[in-house]
């Protein structure tokens, strides 16, 4: 079964006529930034029940890509009663198309971009000094280079587990 995409736009239209806007991403992303109105059912929850009503089920993540990754699973996990479309955008179109965004600057950015910040400055660091200092330091870049490609093809991310149990990110996870 086809899942529709629809545009931010069409969403608004029709949350405005009672369709209900589901976010699906992780506690630690949605803590930052929210739709105060969607109903918070993260990925790695979606097994664990469904606290929805039967019509129209709007969802989104960040861009779009994780909606339409997990399109199948979102619609077998709705049931049958429900109408299911995936917002074209997620989250960065929605707040485009005038739905109010609450963000909230004193909680940390997503895992994902501290992974990316983290594993970009050690790799450049690392080739830096291989460069300036000694090669004997291209090893930063080649381990964090490995790393990243175990991450991807195992699902898990050593440096993600060891930033979740950062101060600032436990506070953040547990506050929701």
């Amino acid at each position: 079964m086809i899942i529709p995409t629809i545009t931010a736009r069409h969403a608004v239209q029709m949350l405005a006529e009672g369709a209900t806007l589901v976010d699906i991403r992780e506690p630690n992303e949605r803590a930052r930034e929210r739709i105060e109105t969607a109903i918070h059912w993260p990925l790695s929850a979606l097994d664990g029940g469904v606290p929805l009503n039967s019509g129209r089920m709007i969802f989104h993540c960040k861009s779009g890509a994780r909606t339409l990754a997990n399109a199948q699973r979102l619609k077998a996990r709705a049931g049958d009663s429900c109408d299911v479309y995936l917002v074209e955008g997620g989250l960065d179109e929605l707040r485009r198309a005038g739905l109010p965004v609450t963000v909230d600057h004193s909680k940390p950015i997503e895992l994902q971009r501290q992974v990316q910040i983290v594993a970009g400055g050690m790799g450049l660091a690392g080739t830096g000094l291989g460069f300036f200092v000694s090669p004997m330091f291209y090893i930063v870049p080649a381990f964090v280079g490995a790393g990243l490609l175990f991450a991807g093809v195992t699902g898990f991310c050593g440096m993600a587990k060891i930033l979740m149990r950062a101060p600032w990110n436990r506070v953040a996870i547990n506050a929701n």
